[in-house]
């Protein structure tokens, strides 16, 4: 777990679909303007503090050799923080209600690939754990390897360098001007 919260100055890798989405929208304006550092962003749901709670104990249940927690990774305005990796492998923890199966979102897998893209390493892995009811209630219950699931993410160069990075730099270059960005400034390759 990460003890800085504050999102002010850089872009982190769940940020990606403010990255590569609409930028004419109020929730980009909001998000940019914390970036910026004119708002904070500190909501919590219950779903956001039981990830956080059970995400050390979901790494540590896996028994992975070798495997580091809460690795940060600076690259100009991006900063990556992993959940969990190796030295060649990334492990990206998500939870959720476990009355639904999981399904990678497209957003989560964009985030994995600039994980992959910050770090170097190609292969990576989204661990998802199904929470039950009473999970939410008492972070202190085991985890239970049957509510586990492995979801391998193929890393995409071409979203990547045509469409992450051009925009990426663009919004660094408005960042670090304090303008607001103009999405028809961005061509991507």
């Amino acid at each position: 777990m990460i003890n800085n919260r504050d999102r002010s100055y850089y872009i982190g890798a769940s940020d990606t679909s403010y990255v590569v989405g609409n930028w004419m929208t109020k929730s980009f304006t909001r998000w940019y303007g914390v970036k910026l550092g004119i708002y904070t962003m500190d909501y919590k749901t219950d779903a956001m503090m039981a990830g956080t709670a059970y995400e050390h104990k979901i790494l540590d249940s896996l028994k992975i050799p070798g495997l580091t927690k809460d690795r940060q990774i600076i690259k100009g305005r991006l900063r990556v923080n992993l959940d969990g990796n190796t030295d060649d492998t990334i492990y990206e923890i998500k939870t959720h209600k476990a009355v639904k199966p999981f399904k990678v979102s497209k957003s989560y897998r964009e985030q994995v690939w600039v994980e992959m893209y910050s770090t170097e390493i190609q292969k990576a892995y989204i661990v998802a754990y199904a929470l039950e009811d009473k999970d939410y209630n008492n972070y202190y219950r085991d985890i239970d390897p049957e509510r586990i699931s492995w979801h391998p993410i193929k890393y995409d160069d071409r979203f990547i360098q045509n469409i992450y990075i051009p925009r990426l730099c663009y919004l660094s270059e408005c960042l670090d001007r304090g303008i607001f960005p103009d999405e028809r400034r961005v061509v991507d390759v």
